[in-house]
């Protein structure tokens, strides 16, 4: 027998154990700690999966289990869920214990240095050059990141930006701008292979990959949740903001930026903000700080980041490397060559 498994986040664990003979499943059997009402929409689903081939999509899976239920409720878990689980157990996509992950210490970077650094790693992990790593940022310098799709004018007031000594930079993912000032921001990249997020849409798998931190921000007290498409927030407001890209070379890098205490003037002098995306940033007028994670914590930023790197340890394991010398090195060429370019900076005026 083949064994999957899935947990939904923020609810319950699936598991699927099956047999393949002559390209389709067999033997099925749905598990888990969820809670599904009758009883019996259990074996409706097992039947339901009975001889599906084993190549089919997990779309195809979490239709044939939508179509047997009958009325049935499934609470902590849903069709999709299951397919998930079902595409683990033909070993078509991974699971966060599949994989060895390293922690990598870069040490403290500039703007360009840590766009071209995300992209490196993220192929490295694409090519099988490394294995899935997570990174946390640490900053040399202010900096002003748009996403690959915004307008450079429309975003910053490069006057402003000058003046505070913020360096304007364009990474390689989508979204929106992030203001950051060293030691005021708390941000984070995962460099994963596609097989762990196989078969998720974009919004599933921001979910996925966000459960970690959300699981590490409610063990220090926050009251922290996911909030589509890409948000991670508490009742008090916005905390910080995901972004992801998906690599032909097979890997995902998923980044998340956190406020810990922004000087709230100064963004908005630098950021071209209107009212409608005010409330995103967590303020609604200059003069104060957007403060969530120091001021719903009380906690250090460093004290909350070990908080993090010891959750996501605890869960999955790690190993800290320093970063090598020849990725350094590459890094320093990309950063020199593109992401310090005002060619690719102002590639969308």
């Amino acid at each position: 027998m083949q064994h999957g498994e899935y947990k939904v986040p923020g609810g319950k664990l699936v598991a699927v154990d099956l047999d393949v003979e002559d390209g389709r499943i067999r033997g099925v059997q749905v598990s888990g700690d969820f809670f599904l009402e009758p009883d019996e929409a259990l074996e409706r689903i097992n039947g339901a999966l009975e001889t599906m081939p084993a190549d089919a999509s997990v779309g195809s899976y979490a239709k044939a289990v939508e179509e047997s239920l009958d009325g049935a409720t499934m609470i902590g878990f849903d069709a999709r869920s299951v397919g998930f689980a079902v595409t683990r157990a033909l070993g078509r996509s991974t699971a966060w214990h599949d994989h060895s992950f390293e922690l990598v210490d870069a040490g403290r970077l500039h703007p360009p240095q840590q766009m071209a650094l995300d992209e490196l790693l993220a192929h490295q992990v694409g090519a099988g050059t490394r294995p899935p790593a997570l990174r946390v940022w640490e900053w040399a310098s202010n900096s002003v990141i748009i996403g690959s799709f915004q307008s450079l004018s429309n975003e910053v007031d490069l006057e402003a930006a000058a003046c505070h000594g913020v360096t304007v930079v364009r990474r390689m993912s989508g979204g929106g701008a992030m203001f950051v000032e060293p030691g005021n921001t708390i941000t984070y990249s995962l460099y994963v292979p596609a097989s762990l997020v196989e078969g998720m849409t974009f919004g599933e798998s921001y979910a996925f990959l966000d459960a970690w931190v959300i699981r590490a921000l409610r063990a220090l007290g926050l009251d922290a949740s996911y909030v589509p498409l890409n948000d991670i927030a508490t009742p008090q407001g916005k905390i910080g903001g995901a972004a992801q890209k998906r690599l032909s070379s097979g890997a995902v890098l998923h980044h998340v930026t956190m406020s810990y205490d922004l000087d709230a003037t100064k963004m908005l002098d630098v950021l071209r903000i209107g009212r409608e995306k005010l409330s995103d940033k967590g303020v609604t007028s200059a003069g104060k700080r957007v403060d969530p994670l120091r001021s719903q914590t009380g906690m250090s930023r460093d004290e909350i980041v070990r908080a993090m790197v010891d959750h996501f340890e605890a869960s999955y394991g790690l190993t800290r490397v320093s970063l090598d010398d020849a990725t350094r090195a590459e890094m320093e060429a990309l950063a020199a060559s593109k992401y310090a370019d005002p060619g690719w900076t102002a590639r969308v005026p």
